[in-house]
């Protein structure tokens, strides 16, 4: 009996912000680095997307309906590739006119809202979806959040917005004995299904690839001991040639990967919306403390629990009635750009080497601009 693969990619870039001090305050409004945003969405585009969509296209035309992936584009992503790299946004379109890739649904914003305020987080979701027929003609079907971030409460909020499947991440303190090789549903509202992250060989993409010498043979081998239904592997797009550089091999891995799996395996390649048809759910999957893919712990400390993070998403969501009833361009765009969950974990003092402290000091000062705008604006 064939199985079912799925390979899912983020791509995401946030807004860079420049350093704004207490005097800009009621000042000057523009809050992002431009020469920043510019150079890094210009490499990324350079490194990664453009030889890797050349990758994933000539695939396309050697397997034609064998080969499949799907995308998480985020609002803000697609925002800088219309700035900066609208050769980056043309690639994917041609990428996804094949119908060989399915788009994601998410949030616009790459944000925190599921946590926070339900009425934003439906609000993202339906910016995120009117984004995606714009720019791709596509209606997504299949949600993702924000770093895979789930709770039983999250899914059924899911659900209501009409989706019958979402992609979220195999945690094992969740699971517990259970297989993430398998279709779960949702504890609240069984209707919505559920593909979980295979952490194992997903990690062997994104975090291992360089150090410990992944091949094609090695992933196919561990491939091969799956007895299981389905496998999903999640990686963040800029892994291949930005994370880890040509020079790693990681691109000729992803030419001779589609080969390997074909030839050596019983998985044929699926998008994650065609498994609907294919898979019956085993079980509940649940979980009533919200994970996400993040760390060891699977958890949300990398975007709330200190004292920095907790504050600084608090007082920004205070804002969020006011924001809403607002049509103002420029105050939407700053509010997409402010609610990214990369502006959080930039607060994070888990990591070493990083300056939460100052970026708070800097975030802070932007957050009193931009309420004063918005309270005119209000």
């Amino acid at each position: 009996m064939s199985k079912s693969i799925c390979f899912y990619f983020q791509v995401h870039q946030p807004y860079k912000l420049r350093t704004y001090r207490f005097f800009d305050v009621g000042k000057r409004h523009h809050y992002y680095d431009e020469y920043q945003n510019r150079t890094i969405m210009r490499r990324f585009t350079d490194h990664c997307y453009l030889p890797m969509n050349d990758i994933l296209m000539e695939q396309i035309k050697k397997y034609g309906n064998k080969v499949k992936f799907a995308f998480y584009f985020s609002g803000i992503a697609i925002e800088l590739m219309q700035q900066y790299a609208p050769d980056a946004l043309d690639s994917f379109k041609e990428l996804v006119k094949t119908s060989n890739v399915e788009v994601l649904a998410g949030t616009y914003g790459h944000s925190l809202a599921s946590l926070h305020n339900l009425d934003v987080f439906k609000k993202q979701v339906a910016e995120h979806k009117k984004l995606m027929k714009e720019t791709f003609s596509v209606t997504p079907k299949t949600f993702i959040n924000t770093e895979l971030i789930y709770s039983n409460e999250i899914g059924a909020d899911i659900a209501e917005m009409g989706f019958n499947l979402m992609l979220t991440e195999g945690a094992k303190h969740v699971l517990g004995w259970k297989n993430p090789n398998y279709m779960y549903a949702n504890s609240i509202n069984p209707k919505l299904r559920l593909l979980l992250r295979n952490t194992n060989l997903s990690d062997d993409l994104t975090l291992r690839f360089a150090n410990d010498s992944i091949t094609t043979e090695s992933f196919v081998e561990k491939l091969n001991t799956i007895e299981d239904e389905v496998v999903n592997i999640y990686a963040d797009y800029e892994t291949f040639g930005e994370k880890f550089n040509a020079e790693t091999g990681i691109f000729d891995f992803m030419k001779q990967l589609p080969e390997a799996i074909l030839n050596n395996t019983d998985f044929e390649y699926a998008k994650p919306i065609e498994t609907l048809d294919n898979l019956q759910t085993v079980s509940i999957f649940d979980a009533p403390i919200p994970l996400s893919r993040n760390g060891e712990e699977r958890d949300l400390s990398a975007w709330m629990g200190n004292d920095l993070q907790d504050d600084a998403l608090q007082i920004l969501y205070s804002y969020a009635n006011k924001v809403k009833r607002i049509k103002n361009e420029d105050i939407i765009r700053d509010w997409n750009a402010l609610i990214d969950a990369d502006n959080f974990n930039w607060l994070c003092t888990k990591y070493s080497g990083s300056s939460p402290y100052d970026y708070y000091i800097n975030f802070m000062n932007i957050l009193t601009d931009f309420n004063e705008r918005v309270s005119k604006k209000d």
